[in-house]
């Protein structure tokens, strides 16, 4: 690991395979950390690709470089993050892969900075948040899924993420993959990454922004008027969507029509919320399509 500092962060980056070789970035999710993908980078590291994978804001070891820096975790904030560590690593252009908060991310840099991105592995499907849409109610089955956006919006909620951490995000990788059996080690693994002291604030606000419940960034007032008009994703992409992930059912990634170039959409058997560490060789063979187009 190292870090890498960018106008906003000092980013923790685990790295894999040679410098010089095609580059793929791995952005994880809530409630997750970059270790996820150890098995994943591995593999794609053999082939001869520089594999690199962040800890995204408010995760592990990555922190803000300064204090008076909004505590975001809005969807403008992770995508320019990636941009940034490309720029501060040298990364003229990378495949990005993603889940949950890391797909989000990737989906925004591929739609607005596609000339820095050759292809796009995306789990869900077109993930940027209509947020001018986001106070009209949902089926109430998927309202049901979202109860914990929902509570981190109370004081009872930020305390109860403050106080009881890895319970929360335990029962969430339950619900969220209920046919993947991970064992204590490799969960308490990934949970480290929650001590980091931003976390709890940056989790709180990304869930609030999303329904309108919380200012963002100023200072990413601009890419968010850009994501308000929910723009399309023209690089080479793959959809991949787990046919047991808990929080939205694979019916929710089966319109592609935002994805204007090539698309291509693969539900997986048995598989829930987190690809990379529940079908670690599906998530590898996406990437490597998009790496040889």
């Amino acid at each position: 690991m190292r870090i890498i500092s960018t106008p906003t962060l000092d980013i923790a980056v685990l790295e894999q395979g040679p410098p010089g070789g095609p580059a793929v970035i791995l952005l994880h999710g809530f409630p997750y950390s970059a270790i996820g993908y150890d098995a994943v980078a591995a593999k794609l590291a053999a082939t001869g690709l520089h594999v690199v994978v962040p800890h995204l804001r408010g995760h592990g070891p990555t922190r803000f470089r300064s204090p008076a820096t909004p505590r975001s975790g809005q969807q403008a904030a992770l995508a320019l993050d990636i941009v940034e560590l490309m720029d501060a690593m040298g990364v003229g252009r990378a495949v990005l892969a993603g889940y949950d908060w890391g797909g989000r991310g990737a989906c925004i840099a591929a739609a607005l900075w596609p000339e820095r991105v050759t292809g796009l592995v995306t789990c869900g499907g077109y993930t940027i948040q209509d947020i001018a849409a986001a106070a009209a109610p949902g089926d109430p089955e998927q309202e049901l899924r979202w109860w914990y956006q929902y509570y981190f919006h109370t004081p009872r909620g930020v305390l109860g993420l403050q106080q009881r951490r890895r319970e929360i995000a335990r029962l969430l990788w339950r619900l969220w993959s209920p046919g993947w059996r991970v064992s204590d080690a490799a969960f308490e693994a990934s949970a480290a990454a929650f001590d980091n002291p931003d976390w709890v604030e940056v989790v709180v606000q990304s869930y609030r922004h999303r329904f309108g419940q919380a200012a963002g960034d100023p200072a990413l007032d601009g890419i968010e008027a850009r994501l308000a008009t929910l723009p399309p994703i023209a690089v080479p992409t793959v959809v991949l969507h787990g046919e047991e992930d808990g929080v939205a059912p694979p019916a929710s990634s089966s319109d592609l029509s935002r994805f204007t170039g090539a698309v291509r959409r693969e539900v997986l058997p048995g598989v829930g919320h987190n690809p990379p560490q529940e079908a670690p060789d599906v998530f590898v063979r996406a990437v490597l399509e998009l790496v040889r187009r």
